[in-house]
């Protein structure tokens, strides 16, 4: 779309105050080869497969073994966009959360962007850790709704398993790496509903990943390789009180109760979490799909990846309402209500 066109469909906005929204096109996903099952992990840290299962639900991840960030996010947005059926140049927008970039200039979107030869589309990155998929997408919702895209490619790519302190099994056992996309378009019905998306800074102590220390010719100190830290109860305890908050939030901005809802699609972090935010809304557990006995963890490739999962085995149709619902490090948390 020419700037032109573009004026002139803002000024038409802003005549008429239409609403807009996006909607989920096409989806998209990849995983590393390799996987890792529970046993192996206890020939590395004293742990076994009954316990990891006992305690998160988790069986087995996919880890990286060359693939990166950027080539598992443009193998994730390729898959979006033919599930589309829309090709990379009418893309104009590409956001892509991460907390595992493996460059910090040029950021992972303009990298995918170039890959896929989306020429005309603007690109950023966004960090929200676990949350970044939802973040990302309620960004797009904005820039839709605001007339100034009608569409864009979002991405959430993660390679986790370069951040694991394979010793540690408090975390080693948790997560996995992988990136999912979707292609949305604006829409004048359905699409996103209500939203809804919070941070707890002073909390963000509880998950973290220490800051990288780079050489410095005016400095004597050595590089550091980051490693994820996290206090499990913490972290468990805010996912519970704030993510039924948020998800109940965010019914009500779109007028619809818990009951309402065909299918709770939730960051995958841990069964127990799963289970105990379906208690709090009074919801049957069978309308929380989950994924992650296979890939584990993924931060923001969580949903993404379970929503191509669902969209490809015919489990999610149209008509149907969905909430997402993401949270982790920041501490963050965010939910939407979407009509599929």
């Amino acid at each position: 779309m020419g700037r032109t066109e573009r004026a002139v469909r803002l000024q038409s906005r802003k005549d008429g105050n239409t609403k807009m929204s996006i909607r989920i096109m096409g989806t998209g996903s990849a995983l590393p080869a390799r996987q890792v099952d529970n046993r192996e992990l206890a020939g590395m840290v004293d742990t076994s497969d009954e316990w990891i299962r006992e305690r998160t639900g988790i069986g087995s991840r996919h880890v990286s073994t060359g693939e990166t960030v950027v080539s598992l996010a443009v193998e994730a947005c390729e898959r979006a966009l033919e599930n589309a059926g829309r090709d990379a140049a009418s893309v104009e927008l590409i956001l892509a959360a991460t907390c595992t970039a493996e460059r910090g200039i040029p950021c992972e979107a303009c990298q995918v962007q170039s890959h896929l030869g989306a020429k005309q589309a603007a690109a950023f990155d966004l960090n929200a850790a676990c949350a970044g998929f939802l973040f990302a997408l309620h960004t797009a919702w904005a820039y839709v709704e605001a007339g100034i895209y009608d569409n864009a490619l979002i991405v959430g790519s993660e390679v986790l398993s370069k951040l694991v302190d394979w010793t540690d099994r408090g975390t080693c056992i948790l997560f996995g790496d992988g990136a999912g996309a979707v292609f949305v378009e604006r829409c004048s019905e359905g699409g996103i509903l209500g939203l809804v998306q919070h941070s707890d800074g002073a909390g963000g102590g509880v998950l973290c990943c220490d800051s990288r220390e780079l050489q410095s010719p005016f400095v004597n100190r050595s590089m550091e390789i980051p490693r994820i830290r996290m206090d499990g109860r913490e972290v468990f305890s805010f996912a519970l009180r704030q993510v039924p908050a948020g998800i109940l939030e965010a019914l009500e901005k779109a007028d619809l109760s818990p009951d309402e809802v065909d299918l709770y699609v939730l960051h995958q972090a841990n069964r127990r979490i799963i289970e105990g935010i379906a208690k709090r809304l009074a919801v049957d557990i069978s309308r929380f799909p989950v994924n992650l006995d296979r890939v584990g963890n993924m931060s923001s490739a969580a949903i993404p990846v379970l929503l191509d999962e669902l969209n490809r085995q015919g489990i999610l149709r149209r008509g149907m309402t969905v909430v997402l619902s993401g949270f982790g490090a920041g501490l963050s948390c965010g939910a939407c209500v979407i009509r599929w």
